[in-house]
């Protein structure tokens, strides 16, 4: 399997994350996603950083569109 990944940055505040998995052995042809990644107001903390950290201020949760 081969995985590339590309970031691209298509607006000020928007990075194109864009990847595409070959693996002949279990796909018939490459195929692509496209993630827009838009900046947001405060820290960015990786989930896996700081899972169960409950030293870390509450974040406010997303409300549900």
């Amino acid at each position: 399997m081969t995985l590339v990944e590309r970031f691209s940055a298509c607006q000020p505040d928007t990075i194109d994350y864009r990847f595409t998995v070959t693996d002949p052995a279990t796909f018939t042809r490459p195929w692509t996603a496209s993630i827009p990644m838009r900046k947001i107001k405060g820290p960015n903390l990786e989930y896996g950083c700081h899972e169960g950290n409950y030293a870390l201020p509450k974040r406010p949760q997303r409300r549900s569109r």
